[in-house]
Parts: C-alpha cells; structure tokens; sequence
C-alpha cells in the first residue's frame, strides 16, 4: 500500500446535480483513473463514492482528498456544519456531510464550491495561469461564479453567489424570470432553463436574435460589471453548457461590459484587451474534476 507516500496521487470529487466525477491524478497531463456515478439521494450516492475512495486508498493510494460540491455549502471551520450543504433546492440532499466522504482516509482534505474549486483549476493549469485575481463563471442549467481574489477563494458569511445577483432590467421587459428564489435575478433571466422557457424551446435551437438572447446577454454583462467593480478581476473565464455552445455569446458580452462600465474605473484597461479579459477556460469541461484535484493539492502542501 502507498497511501503515505508524498508522491501518491491526490484525489478529487466532484458533486454534480446529476453526475459525480471521481478523479485520482496530479495534474491535466497526469490522470490515473476517473468513475462518474450518478447523483441520486445523499446517502446512496456518498456511499458509492466512499467505496471509490476505499479502493484507491487500497491500491496506488491517496495523498490528500478535494471535494467540490454544488451548493450552497457551510464553508466556515468554526461552524458544526462545516462541509455540509444547506439551502439547496435538491431534494434530500439539505444537511448533507459532504466531509464524511474523508472517514477513514487520513489524509489531508478540503471542500469548497464546484465553481470555486474550477477556478483555482484555471489559476493553476489554465486560462488564469499568473493571475493573482479572477473570476470563472460557468453558464448552464444555472449560473455560478467562482471569484478568486488574491489568491484566495472568496469566503465570508457564505459563499460567493453571484449567479443571483439583482441586475437592471432591459427597458420595457417585465418577463418575470424562473429562479425559484429571486425570479428576475442574472440566473433567473440568463441560464439555460430562463432562455428555453422565454423562448418555448430549448436553447440549443433558439436563434442568435431570439429576444430571449437580448435578454441573457444584458443580465450577464451587467453581473460582469458588478463583478469588475466589487473582487476586481484581472480576467473573467466563462464556461458552461449555454456560454460553451454559443461562441457568438462572447463578442456580444464584451461588448454589454464595456458599454455598461461607461468609461468608469478600470474600463479603459479592460476595453484595451477585451478579447483577453472576457474569454473561455482553457480547461474546459475538465476544470470542475481538476478543481477537486486542485483542493486536495493545495491541501496537501500546507
């Protein structure tokens, strides 16, 4: 067994809302195996990935365990629910102990946020490389944004939820939105479901001038603008199913930043390598998987 080697492999989870992806690596180039399962209720599916981690900490072994979760999540030490989800809409998984999947391992381990952890993928491997601050946002059934600020993931009271924030509306439209929580918030007007709903189909067949677009791309580009002036990001990735299938999106989006921020702040810096601040992860659909693996690296070497 090498489970104490230093040179043993470190492992990641990533929890989705419909698949998990296990990953035993140490890098991109680096992948000894990878198991996707389903995401079905919490204990059958924690159970499942314990079992995963058993076998690997049998065999080549582990040298420390990420956890990247969909949320929210308790991300305070301090708080007895540490690890554990909370406020979710997926049924049955509220109270969660996403840290019991470190029962038995003893060895380093971290949690933190899918879109958290996929930006620290992109600070160590991808698109943000040699960037102190950046955000990563994914675009898909929901919205989520990950902000890196100093080299560090945002924490505070919670977590960072920028996928809700409240963002001007387009004059004259009253469409009410779909997030079950806000309605018109940048998730309720700009994900995958808010588009196929104002469209009446899904969005892979809406059209690049569908209103529902214009309505989209006015609620990103303004939660860009609230993420340029707040964590002060030297680069925005986006990613995700909608943003990653519709590459027109990024002109467009460049084009709403800019004209949001007015001239404003840091606005001549951005407008000066646009194409640089506001692009796709280099990483792709992998960032999330190796943002697991990024946790338990980082883990590992403090």
């Amino acid at each position: 067994m090498s489970e104490h080697r230093e040179t043993a492999p470190a492992a990641g989870v990533e929890l989705g809302g419909t698949k998990c992806v296990c990953l035993l690596a140490s890098g991109p180039d680096s992948i000894l195996e990878e198991v996707r399962l389903p995401t079905r209720g919490a204990d059958e599916t924690l159970a499942a990935i314990r079992e995963v981690l058993a076998r690997w900490r049998a065999g080549p072994g582990v040298r420390a365990l990420g956890i990247a979760g969909f949320g929210p999540l308790e991300l305070d030490p301090a708080s007895a629910d540490f690890g554990r989800v909370t406020a979710t809409p997926k049924p049955g998984w509220r109270g969660a102990d996403l840290l019991s999947l470190a029962e038995g391992l003893d060895r380093p381990v971290a949690v933190d946020t899918d879109v958290n952890a996929a930006a620290l993928a992109e600070g160590r491997w991808g698109a943000a490389q040699g960037l102190r601050s950046y955000a990563y946002v994914t675009v898909g059934t929901g919205i989520g944004v990950g902000s890196v600020v100093d080299g560090r993931t945002v924490r505070g009271l919670g977590h960072s939820e920028a996928g809700h924030l409240r963002i001007p509306r387009r004059p004259g439209d009253d469409w009410p939105g779909v997030c079950p929580y806000h309605g018109d918030c940048v998730e309720g007007l700009a994900s995958g479901p808010a588009i196929a709903a104002r469209a009446g189909r899904p969005g892979e067949q809406v059209p690049p001038d569908h209103p529902a677009w214009e309505t989209a791309v006015a609620a990103l580009a303004g939660m860009l603008h609230n993420l340029v002036l707040t964590t002060c990001p030297q680069r925005i990735l986006i990613g995700g199913g909608v943003a990653g299938g519709q590459p027109w999106l990024f002109p467009r989006l460049r084009r709403g930043l800019i004209d949001s921020l007015g001239g404003y702040a840091t606005a001549d810096r951005i407008a000066a390598d646009l194409e640089a601040f506001v692009q796709p992860p280099a990483l792709g659909g992998r960032a999330g998987p190796l943002g697991a693996i990024a946790l338990a690296l980082a883990a590992a070497e403090r």
